[in-house]
């Protein structure tokens, strides 16, 4: 599933815990543990966030390749 690499790697890049990155998105832990874990996907809502507060490109938080 794209949005579990790409949460991953946005983590990994800034150092992020999964505490420290639900903080920024306004989530618990456990909603980004689930997202890790594939079992709940980020809603519209939280998609919009991880672009906003982490300024990434569209096509590579949506896993498209040019």
């Amino acid at each position: 599933m794209w949005y579990i690499d790409v949460i991953r790697q946005i983590m990994q890049e800034r150092g992020l815990s999964q505490q420290a990155f639900a903080d920024i998105l306004g989530v618990n832990q456990t909603t980004v543990s689930q997202w890790l874990l594939g079992r709940k996907k980020p809603g519209y809502d939280n998609i919009l966030l991880l672009y906003e507060k982490f300024d990434v490109e569209p096509n590579w938080l949506f896993g498209v390749e040019k």
